[in-house]
């Protein structure tokens, strides 16, 4: 790809992968432009704090939500990529707000699809999560609908040249809502919670996400979900690599939450290659013919992508290493305290213009 002709727009840019992929691809490529869409006007002044916004820059920020086609329509003319990471993630929010975890997962996914189409988009990557296999909490169920959609979205797509694929991958290492931070502040009261001694998950770090979804767009087709070969971690391990010396204590798998994760079925897998490092699960449809993936290797009868069943464990170690490679950098921290200042700055007007406000309805009543 020459991607310094290339405009590309990721939704929900402001997120943690969304950061990562803007830093990346800035360090690595020259895209003619880069437009962040999110519905956060806070987290893209940050990001502009952070990525020096100047007029040399080919970063655009645009506010808007997936939930609105039109806005969809007009952030993406002239765009080739989009990169779509909107998504709300967090289980017992999703579980607790059903209808708004459908409107940005499911009908935000049907949006950015027909918004693609619509704008001549040539490729289109969704970011889904393994809780979307045998899903058994809302936020599963949604990413597992938008897979859906998205691989179906080809054959809306037709003749017009726009592509859709999706990336399939673990808990990620330093984003938000990880249970890093959580283990971390329970580490000052000397007690972490954990709910099962035999819970496992897959384990991925930003970068090697970022490179999924560029693999992706390099080699896509257009049908497929793109699956990295991640290891493995057993909570309790990343719970001692973290707080060592503090108490356990044991509360009991919560409602939607798993012992282990999957990332292949076994029924997919008799439709998965292996190629590049990753595993490729294809469509089972029609309307797809294979032609990429010439020299991957066909998965042997029975195959399945289990956290509890991997080939490849972290150890104690192995997470501290991880864990410290992901702590925030200077320039994090001087992000928040930009955010800090800012919501002051904000906080301080407002109270001025309340005061103001107040002595103005005083006067106003003494002169009645």
């Amino acid at each position: 790809m020459e991607w310094d002709r290339l405009s590309i727009l990721i939704t929900g840019g402001t997120g943690s992968f969304g950061n990562k992929f803007v830093e990346m691809v800035l360090a690595k490529y020259t895209p003619r432009r880069l437009i962040v869409f999110s519905r956060d006007e806070l987290k893209q002044f940050e990001m502009r704090q952070r990525f020096a916004d100047t007029g040399g820059s080919p970063i655009r920020y645009f506010i808007g939500d997936v939930r609105d086609p039109d806005r969809l329509r007009r952030a993406m003319e002239g765009v080739d990529i989009v990169i779509h990471a909107a998504a709300l993630k967090q289980v017992p929010s999703c579980e607790y707000n059903p209808f708004e975890a459908v409107k940005t997962n499911i009908n935000g996914a049907q949006n950015v699809i027909d918004a693609a189409i619509d704008s001549g988009v040539k490729k289109v990557v969704a970011l889904s999560s393994d809780k979307a296999v045998n899903p058994i909490n809302l936020y599963g169920a949604t990413k597992l609908c938008a897979e859906k959609i998205f691989i179906q979205g080809n054959a809306y797509a037709a003749s017009t040249g726009t592509r859709f694929s999706c990336v399939r991958y673990g808990n990620v290492i330093g984003s938000r809502g990880s249970v890093i931070p959580l283990f971390r502040e329970q580490r000052r009261n000397g007690k972490v919670t954990i709910t099962d001694p035999r819970m496992t998950r897959f384990w991925i770090t930003l970068p090697e996400a970022v490179e999924l979804v560029v693999n992706a767009l390099f080699h896509m087709q257009g049908g497929e979900i793109f699956v990295p070969r991640l290891p493995s971690m057993k909570i309790i391990d990343l719970a001692k690599a973290i707080a060592p010396d503090c108490e356990i204590e044991w509360i009991g798998i919560r409602p939607g939450e798993k012992l282990h994760e999957l990332l292949i079925t076994e029924d997919e897998g008799r439709n998965t290659v292996t190629y590049n490092g990753v595993y490729i699960v294809m469509p089972n449809l029609s309307w797809w013919e294979r032609k990429n993936y010439a020299t991957g290797e066909k998965l042997p009868e029975g195959f399945m992508y289990s956290s509890n069943t991997n080939e490849k464990w972290l150890t104690v170690e192995d997470l501290k290493k991880m864990i410290q490679s992901s702590l925030p950098t200077e320039q994090a921290f001087l992000d928040n305290f930009l955010t800090v200042v800012h919501n002051l700055t904000q906080r301080v007007l407002l109270d001025m213009i309340n005061s103001e406000e107040r002595i103005q309805g005083k006067e106003i009543v003494k002169s009645v």
